[in-house]
């Protein structure tokens, strides 16, 4: 079947991971913070956090600002945005192959809602992607099938007329059980090879 619809994660693929182990051990050392702490809290949080269960605020409130700080929320806010950075390459790829095919741009992402929206804003990434099937907005967390099932519902897509990229090799995993055709996202290079393969190929 004809590939007509792509499902992408965000963090990964088209931006950095945006708040992963790499930031927050920043993080720490910039803020002078118990790295062990921050993490064994952030790993009983932030799951709620991606689900939009719980507000940016008050997943700070329980992971960093749950005893006095010298600094502030928003300083704090400001450096995990500064984690997010454009991937220019795959962005441009994924530009190119939307045109070109006329492909539906479905966003499959775990993220909370403030971080999510950041990214969205900061890198217009609505003039790229069609809808945002993001944890935050549906409650599911990828490898939760239900996430994929929406998206599929969403786009109004077959299983088999999907390609998928994820820089997670267990939820590539999960969505090809589906019938979806996941690419794991290792360089540009490779995820274009990939596509091309699947019958997208830039002219």
């Amino acid at each position: 079947m004809t590939i007509t619809t792509l499902f992408l994660d965000i963090g990964g693929v088209l931006l950095t991971n945006g708040w992963d182990h790499q930031a927050r051990q920043l993080a720490a050392e910039a803020f002078h913070l118990d790295y062990n702490d921050v993490e064994e809290r952030h790993h009983l949080t932030y799951d709620t956090y991606e689900e939009g269960k719980l507000g940016l605020e008050d997943y700070l409130q329980r992971v960093v600002f749950c005893q006095p700080r010298t600094f502030s929320k928003d300083e704090f806010k400001s450096f995990m945005l500064s984690r997010s950075q454009p991937i220019p390459e795959m962005i441009e790829l994924i530009r190119s192959l939307k045109s070109q095919y006329h492909l539906k741009t479905i966003a499959v992402s775990n993220e909370g809602r403030e971080i999510n929206t950041y990214r969205i804003q900061t890198y217009m990434l609505d003039k790229l992607i069609d809808t945002f099937v993001s944890s935050c907005y549906v409650h599911y967390r990828k490898p939760d099938p239900d996430i994929y099932r929406i998206a599929l519902d969403i786009s109004q897509s077959n299983p088999e007329a999907v390609a998928y990229i994820d820089d997670r090799p267990l939820f590539v995993e999960v969505a090809n059980s589906m019938g979806i055709h996941g690419i794991l996202n290792v360089d540009v290079p490779t995820t274009r090879s990939k596509l091309g393969e699947l019958g997208l190929i830039l002219s």
